[in-house]
């Protein structure tokens, strides 16, 4: 009974401590933890960026062989008719190395399609969730739970569990296993700026939430008199009743949230920061989202954090209908999101220090549906950026084009992945330093898959 009391407190702790945080006011705060940051930058600083695609994002509208059969195949199901062809010559070529077959990009992708030629932008095709190798074959024996469901592979996809439900995230258990990276300074591993999500929750270790429009302190703390007098009676009350258990682990998450947000907000509110200027006119979400992740990664400094953990999001990729109008604004708005991110690493200093990447409910059918849209499907194609990618390369096995075909799940153009969400996390976590037996205990399932490491990054 102690034991599931103690976990309970942890996973309680971990959520509201996230919470609470991103609830404190806009106001300014004098500093309470600064002496506890680090004053030398990280030498060995590595950060994860997670940008999750809610919705399911139709990787079919994202990557297409150019070649005269594989371009046929494609526009002979995706018919000018049927409201969801791109035309060839609006695609943007590139050329995977080692392979015979252009392909193309998302006309929207103009920003990041100059990064998949110089090896900064590599592509994972047909990766999805997996309970072990699956063909057409012993789909139905294999299939993870749920399938087809937004809520259910959304889970799958952020725990890298695909049997039964998971109360810890993939990226929180890496933080579990990363903590001691952060060291005296104790900055969270794990921050998310796009509210509190299975991905970031872990076993041991608490997230941080933000908001996307920065800002984080208390309301009404000011630095005079009478506010000190309000911050000293705050903090007496987060340490009152310390013989409930209950009681005190509130009490710590508040003070925690307290000294954080006196390390987080001069850093957000600041009008110094150097990469903020590569955002200039991005009013989106998902821009506003990285560059609070970039403006903290460059502030690594004060925080003392040598490992970091981010998560983004940008939705509205469940496109049933009216599907490539919707793909226009959605891309358009990640692409240049994207590139200012990793121009910012690189104004930095460091971008092979800093891997983002994507990931999505799951990918749509090939099969157009009415209304110009598509269904749900299964495997999809995903993005991986940074100065340690090993780009300009498509990994994984590109699926053959054919309803009813071999890597069909049924006759829509389900693509059953041919890699799954645990090889594609592992080799992320690996590169920014899980053991082999860290990386046992993050993705439990990954034995079943025979390589633990896709090779995309050095």
């Amino acid at each position: 009974m102690k034991t599931e009391r103690r976990q309970f407190l942890r996973r309680a702790g971990a959520l509201s401590a996230a919470g609470l945080v991103r609830r404190l006011g806009a106001a300014g705060l004098a500093s309470t933890a600064g002496a506890a940051a680090a004053q030398s930058v990280p030498s060995d600083y590595k950060a994860l960026v997670c940008v999750f695609l809610f919705g399911g994002v139709d990787g079919n509208s994202l990557l297409v062989p150019l070649d005269a059969g594989g371009f046929g195949r494609y526009a002979a199901v995706r018919t000018e008719a049927s409201g969801l062809q791109i035309p060839q010559a609006q695609w943007l070529p590139i050329q995977p190395a080692g392979s015979p077959t252009p392909y193309g990009l998302h006309p929207e992708f103009a920003e990041l399609q100059p990064l998949f030629t110089s090896g900064k932008l590599a592509l994972l095709a047909n990766v999805g969730t997996l309970t072990a190798p699956t063909t057409r074959a012993n789909y139905a024996a294999a299939r993870p739970d749920s399938l087809y469901s937004h809520s259910d592979q959304q889970s799958q996809w952020q725990s890298a569990v695909s049997e039964g439900p998971s109360r810890t995230g993939w990226g929180g258990r890496l933080a579990d296993r990363m903590q001691a990276f952060n060291g005296a300074a104790g900055f969270p591993v794990v921050t998310s700026i796009s509210g509190t999500n299975l991905f970031v929750s872990g076993d041991s270790t608490s997230p941080l939430a933000l908001a996307a429009s920065g800002g984080l302190a208390l309301a009404g703390f000011n630095g005079t008199a009478a506010s000190n007098a309000r911050l000293a009676a705050l903090q007496a009350i987060l340490s009152a009743d310390r013989d409930n258990a209950y009681v005190a682990a509130a009490g710590d998450i508040g003070a925690r949230a307290v000294s954080l947000s006196g390390v987080v907000n001069p850093i957000l509110t600041s009008n110094a920061s150097q990469v903020a200027t590569l955002f200039a006119g991005q009013n989106s979400s998902v821009a506003q989202q990285l560059l609070q992740v970039a403006k903290l990664i460059e502030a690594r400094a004060q925080t003392g954090a040598r490992r970091q953990v981010f998560f983004v999001s940008l939705g509205g990729f469940d496109t049933h209908t009216n599907e490539l109008p919707t793909l226009t604004t959605l891309i358009g708005q990640l692409s240049p999101a994207l590139r200012a991110f990793h121009d910012a690493t690189v104004m930095m200093g460091i971008p092979e220090r800093v891997t983002a990447f994507t990931l999505s409910d799951f990918g749509r059918t090939f099969m157009p549906a009415s209304g110009a849209g598509s269904d749900h499907a299964w495997g999809n194609h995903h993005l991986i950026l940074g100065g340690a990618v090993r780009g300009g390369t498509l990994y994984g096995r590109y699926p053959e084009l054919a309803r009813g075909g071999p890597d069909d799940a049924d006759t829509e153009g389900r693509w059953i992945p041919t890699t799954a969400v645990d090889q594609y996390g592992a080799t992320l976590a690996r590169w920014f330093g899980a053991s082999p037996e860290d990386l046992a205990a993050i993705f439990p399932n990954l034995g079943r898959f025979p390589s633990a490491d896709l090779g995309f990054l050095a």
